[in-house]
């Protein structure tokens, strides 16, 4: 089931019926036993992902890397890493995918490698044509950085190197050189990897900081400071971004392929300049603003979570997309902490699980399902930093909030680490919550024995059959596909209701995000007894075209209009 190649190909655009299933592969399966996810344990899970009605597979990272961003470093872009089996082991699971009718994206990371790809290796040494495949500076004369850009990850955004007898810019951690996008050599090493991937039948990629990889002549200093991200406003969205975007569309326009962009800070319009006209440059943008609920511009600027403001978001992207662009649709993903642990409720977690998945799965879009997501995972608790892996987030505890108290620093933490996605996924409660046989990379969530895919299997109210219907029916409506979006009460801070209109369907959603009674009265215009209730959370009594909620109780009701007759 290859995504088709050749010049005269038509795109079918097959990802706007399709649901996405991530996998961070480290913590998906581990088939060996050495405590590390694998691709035969993906392998030994495709049936499971084919009854959850999912449609295709992003992988993070496969690549091999150093791991100091866990694969977003990458050492070698052409081939597999042998801690998860290596080529041979993705082509099996390339097929056993296809076989199912699954595709498989990859993840593209170019804004940068590791320092141990050979590419940077002979650049330090400055080899041709290697030489400019990095983005080196000299120290300003009075001996300070060639800027005052910070890392995301890891302190100063320039590591000094004793070979090259230069600064290297890395916008991430120390260990992950940005490329130098501007040089025309490294785009032809971008479209070669493209080809590779396309060619082996890969239906797509999403595309890591893509809107990062072009900086601005002279790479001026930023005028002010954001904690974590000085610098920001100076290469994000650089000056030859859509050129060189443009560009590797000459290579994806050969194949019947899906691009996703990652874009921090991305906005509907500017989303547009990327997604929208006849001929766009990627096909999706992922909308960081839907994880604002509960935090300012990032995870760890923590704020109440605020209904209200998640609802404004969603309709705005909806409303503006439409006729435009086409949605993305994620409320959790590998860079987040877990959404129930944030928007939801750990001790209703089945309940606002529920209303979670509900309030995103049918809105007009392409959704994906997080691995982990659809049980109800949930964040991690560690008593001390040193229970954390991330370089992130150990950056966040030792440079940030530092003269605070260390319940105050750890609780930042809580909210912010995006380690608390990345638990192994809970199959069973047997040891390990049956994801290795081995000592497990990383610490296991204590809840799996209460939380694990086989005490949901054959529970007909659990989480996980509650995505596997939403998921089907999905696929079944065409009001989800093609159906209008209308939010209803959108000031109310305990409900979201919101209607999927198309000719004579509408879907009309449910959702309570409060623990406490709420009452619910049908919009003008429809009657629930007239309705059929497709999924529900709690028990189906309705009194005065309308109910009174119990804890974050869901509804999802179907509505065909009678034909009028001439």
């Amino acid at each position: 089931m290859s995504g088709g190649k050749g010049k005269d190909m038509e795109k079918t655009f097959w990802y706007k019926d399709a649901v996405i299933y991530q996998i961070w592969p480290r913590s998906f399966k581990d088939a060996d036993g050495d405590g590390v996810g694998d691709l035969m344990g993906v392998y030994e899970k495709l049936d499971y992902l084919k009854s959850l009605h999912v449609d295709a597979i992003w992988f993070s990272p496969l690549y091999p890397s150093p791991n100091a961003d866990f694969g977003y470093d990458v050492a070698d872009y052409m081939d597999i890493s042998a801690e998860y089996g290596g080529m041979a082991a993705f082509k099996k699971v390339l097929d056993g995918a296809h076989e199912r009718g699954i595709r498989v994206i990859m993840d593209l990371v170019v804004n940068h490698t590791s320092d141990e790809h050979p590419w940077f290796q002979a650049s330090r040494r400055g080899e041709e044509p290697y030489k400019d495949y990095y983005i080196w500076r000299k120290p300003k004369k009075d001996g300070t950085l060639p800027n005052n850009w910070d890392s995301m990850f890891e302190g100063k955004a320039w590591q000094y190197d004793e070979v090259r007898k230069a600064y290297y810019l890395h916008i991430f951690a120390i260990k992950q050189p940005d490329l130098n996008m501007d040089n025309p050599r490294v785009r032809a090493e971008v479209k070669k990897i493209l080809r590779f991937w396309l060619d082996m039948g890969v239906d797509g990629f999403r595309e890591d900081v893509i809107t990062y990889i072009s900086k601005p002549k002279g790479l001026p200093d930023a005028p002010f400071y954001m904690p974590m991200a000085r610098g920001i406003f100076q290469y994000n969205n650089g000056p030859h971004l859509h050129e060189y975007l443009n560009e590797f569309r000459t290579v994806l326009d050969d194949y019947d392929c899906v691009t996703i962009g990652e874009a921090p800070l991305i906005t509907t319009k500017r989303a547009l300049d990327f997604i929208g006209g006849k001929h766009p440059e990627l096909d999706m943008m992922i909308p960081f603003q839907c994880m604002e609920g509960d935090c300012f511009l990032q995870d760890y600027s923590h704020h109440p979570f605020c209904l209200v403001k998640l609802k404004t978001i969603w309709q705005h992207w909806q409303k503006a997309l439409r006729g435009k662009g086409w949605n993305l649709l994620y409320i959790e993903n590998h860079d987040h902490p877990r959404v129930i642990s944030r928007y939801g409720s750990e001790k209703y977690n089945t309940e606002s699980g529920k209303a979670l998945a509900a309030s995103y799965l049918f809105q007009e879009g392409t959704p994906i399902v997080y691995q982990g997501q659809e049980i109800g995972m949930t964040n991690i608790y560690p008593e001390t930093i040193d229970g954390y892996e991330d370089v992130q987030t150990i950056n966040q505890y030792y440079h940030f909030a530092t003269h605070k108290s260390e319940k105050k620093r750890m609780q930042r933490i809580y909210w912010g680490s995006r380690d608390s996605a990345r638990t192994p996924v809970q199959w069973s409660d047997a040891p390990n919550a049956g994801f290795t046989t081995g000592t497990p990379w990383f610490a296991v969530n204590e809840n799996y024995p209460q939380i694990n895919v086989a005490a949901q299997e054959n529970d007909p109210d659990s989480l996980l059959n509650f995505y596997r219907e939403a998921l089907r029916l999905r696929h079944e409506l065409p009001v989800v596909r093609y159906g209008t979006f209308r939010q209803y009460y959108p000031l109310s801070n305990k409900l979201f209701v919101y209607e999927r209109r198309a000719k004579r369907e509408r879907l009309l959603v449910i959702c309570s995000y409060s623990v406490n009674p709420v009452k619910f009265k049908a919009p003008r215009g429809y009657d629930l007894q007239k309705g059929q209730l497709l999924l529900q959370s709690h028990t189906d009594y309705i009194e005065n075209n309308g109910f009174v909620t119990q804890p974050y109780e869901t509804r999802v009701y179907l509505f065909r209009d009678e034909e009028k007759k001439e």
